[in-house]
């Protein structure tokens, strides 16, 4: 135990690495020589075989060479902040990409040999249309990425368009933001179009082709312990939950003077983590074991999901509660009722 963290004895004593994800900035800027150190330093450190490496990484960064050292140091998963094949909706984001980007990397990763390549997109862009937002599902199934992610817009009240948008001004594009209704129905017709390209909706943001899904992202939406190191990183024990300062400079200065860099430790009630299992479970489309729950947690719950079985929000097979595949969109009002 430092700092106040108590670490699971599984994890003290046997912690085995079998996922690893980069991620947070951009960290395909970073000369590939420290990616490999850093890998190395994980596996100098723990049992470690991972299955899955996943890099975030933004299009125009990629060319062959980082592609290849990528890869030779053991990535073999890269997920692209994609957002939109509109150079028009990229540029009012301020994003740096353009749709070319996108077409010019693709084919170096899978090149360099990675062959697990995740598309991210947004749904209610500045400027984004019906028309806009299927041309961008179509171009992203034609360039058959193994894993696909939809973000719905979310409101940063410290940026500048957040901070216009909940004055309900129209500067920075604010006025050209789709509405809740036309976002709600991106989603549906991004759900109508991945399942018909042979992608499982396997979380309620998420699709992957089969045996894509992504292993890393699956401990969180499951609560399976992690360790995250860098600024601002997090971590979870699977009784606490801790997050280490932001800042760099202060990162970097609380770690040369031999102390854990952790700003914020959490250790979490049965009433968090019960809503931590019912939120989270219910993220993923094979919902949840409702009898499991109960037994663990001395409660009875099935009280709470009877009247939105009713409302066909929820649906039942035998102990297991799932979110209706068709009211997904309106996830969050059955999360409320929930956890009311």
């Amino acid at each position: 135990m430092a700092a106040g963290i108590e670490l699971a004895s599984a994890i003290a004593q046997n912690a085995k690495v079998d996922t690893v994800y980069i991620g947070g900035g951009t960290p395909s800027l970073l000369d590939p020589a420290h990616l490999q150190n850093l890998l190395d330093t994980i596996r100098d450190l723990f049992a470690s075989d991972p299955s899955e490496v996943t890099l975030e990484a933004d299009p125009e960064t990629v060319d062959l060479q980082k592609a290849s050292a990528w890869a030779c140091a053991g990535i073999n998963r890269v997920s692209f902040g994609v957002q939109s094949f509109s150079d028009s909706e990229l540029a009012a984001s301020g994003r740096m990409h353009r749709r070319a980007d996108i077409y010019r990397a693709v084919p170096i990763l899978r090149e360099a040999g990675i062959a697990n390549i995740g598309f991210d997109l947004i749904a209610g862009l500045p400027l984004q249309t019906p028309e806009s937002w299927r041309e961008s599902v179509d171009r992203l199934i034609e360039l058959a990425p193994e894993h696909v992610s939809v973000y719905i817009l979310e409101v940063d009240e410290k940026s500048r368009l957040g901070s216009e948008l909940l004055k309900g001004g129209k500067r920075y594009s604010a006025g050209a933001v789709p509405s809740e209704d036309q976002i709600a129905d991106f989603y549906e017709l991004a759900q109508t179009l991945f399942s018909g390209a042979g992608y499982h909706h396997y979380e309620i943001s998420n699709w992957a082709k089969p045996g894509f899904e992504s292993r890393h992202n699956l401990k969180y939406w499951r609560r399976e312990a992690y360790l995250g190191f860098g600024a601002g990183a997090h971590s979870f024990s699977g009784v606490q939950r801790w997050a280490n300062a932001h800042d760099p400079a202060g990162y970097v200065n609380m770690m040369e003077n031999g102390l854990l860099p952790v700003e914020q430790l959490e250790r979490l009630t049965a009433e968090a983590a019960l809503e931590e299992e019912l939120f989270l479970g219910l993220r993923q489309l094979d919902g949840i074991d409702l009898s499991r729950i109960e037994k663990v947690y001395a409660v009875k719950l099935a009280s709470r999901f009877d009247p939105l079985a009713s409302s066909g929000l929820v649906e039942w097979n035998g102990p297991v509660v799932r979110l209706a595949p068709s009211r997904l969109s309106v996830a969050n009002e059955v999360f409320v009722e929930i956890l009311r």
